[in-house]
């Protein structure tokens, strides 16, 4: 009966939405919060984001150093992998093209690798994360985001599956190659489609 409850559900916001609702997802007004492990205690005193591998000179910022980079706002939808989706999210933050204006990317670079803290991983495609819609952000809707939902930085790429968002973010690793991050090693997808319903591998 739940099953079914959910597939009308699903049916009938993709029949209003159908455009912007990815198939399998049904919109929610709220925002569930889903991660591996528990929430890692940081301290934005020795708060630390990284730009390593594939990289001229490796980058390293502080907290200050991080939010005094040009802050942007960016609105987009999400949709997470557990088949709920959350329309007009505006993301405040560092807008990554700007980000990567401090870094020098060696031409064999082709993947990425996010990491948090926590121990969480997980992979990007270097041409979809370089994009115009990313962005890593401290505040969700105007408001700084709360530690479930990342505090203080989390990576935002709206066009995959939210798993591909890290909460907790605290760097990149450039790499030739694709490699699976944590939940890709359990199963995921490798690469997260949401409009063609690349859930798993």
């Amino acid at each position: 009966m739940a099953l079914d409850i959910f597939n009308t559900r699903a049916k009938k916001d993709r029949l209003e939405h159908g455009d912007r609702l990815p198939p399998g997802q049904k919109l929610t007004d709220g925002w569930p919060v889903l991660h591996y492990g528990g929430i890692p205690d940081i301290d934005l005193a020795t708060w630390k984001f990284s730009i390593v591998g594939l990289v001229d000179e490796e980058v390293h910022f502080t907290w200050d150093e991080f939010i005094a980079l040009p802050q942007t706002t960016l609105r987009s939808d999400i949709h997470c992998v557990t088949h709920w989706s959350k329309f007009d999210n505006d993301w405040t933050g560092v807008h990554i093209r700007d980000l990567m204006s401090h870094v020098g990317v060696k031409a064999e670079a082709k993947h990425v690798m996010l990491h948090s803290y926590g121990g969480y991983t997980t992979n990007v495609p270097l041409a979809e994360l370089v994009d115009d819609d990313v962005i890593f952000a401290h505040s969700h809707n105007h408001e700084p985001l709360e530690k479930q939902h990342g505090w203080p930085l989390r990576l935002v790429v709206p066009k995959l599956y939210f798993w591909k968002s890290p909460k907790w973010v605290r760097g990149m690793v450039f790499m030739p190659d694709e490699k699976p991050g944590f939940w890709e090693m359990y199963g995921y997808h490798i690469h997260g489609d949401p409009w063609t319903e690349e859930r798993y591998s």
